[in-house]
């Protein structure tokens, strides 16, 4: 095993946004099995410390692998299109309409059923941007499109959250 390899490489899969989450999860558990420090308890500290090196590198690719969002933001960076969230803010202007009609349903949403609908509506825009993502990266090979989509889908995401803040407040 390779430190430096990419996570498709060290989890053995394809370098494509469509994955199949059974898969992802299998190989974790076979490399990590095959990297646990205790493992290599009787080869000494320089070989424990690196099994605990691979144990985290595993840890971190499984992270970002079995995320789709993270996942799309990573195939984003390895084909030259880095998702640089903190400085690429730059939206289309009907997104960012999208965004302020949502902004206004949720403060007035007036109870369950209304964040309950707004949620729906949230889950079913958030499939089809990781659908459109998967298009752009597997089919059509757009890295920097997916990248916008990716940014796009990252304010969705918080979006999401927040409505489920609110979910979480009402069930006190």
């Amino acid at each position: 095993m390779n430190l430096q390899s990419s996570d498709f490489d060290l989890f053995g899969l394809p370098q494509r946004f469509a994955q199949e989450p059974a898969a992802i999860a299998a190989r974790w558990k076979d490399l990590q099995r095959e990297a646990h420090p205790d493992k290599f308890a009787g080869e000494g500290a320089a070989a424990q410390r690196a099994a605990l090196q691979w144990s985290v590198r595993i840890n971190e690719a499984y992270q970002r692998l079995k995320d789709p969002l993270k996942r799309a933001a990573y195939l984003c960076e390895l084909r030259g299109a880095p998702i640089d969230s903190e400085n690429n803010t730059a939206m289309p202007p009907e997104f960012l309409m999208e965004q302020m009609e949502w902004r206004e349903a949720l403060d007035e949403a007036q109870g369950e059923g209304d964040l309950e609908e707004i949620s729906g509506r949230v889950a079913e825009r958030r499939r089809e941007m990781l659908a459109r993502i998967g298009q752009l990266l597997d089919l059509e090979g757009d890295a920097p499109a997916a990248a916008q989509d990716v940014r796009a889908l990252m304010f969705i995401e918080r979006f999401a959250e927040d409505v489920e803040a609110r979910l979480a407040q009402l069930g006190q």
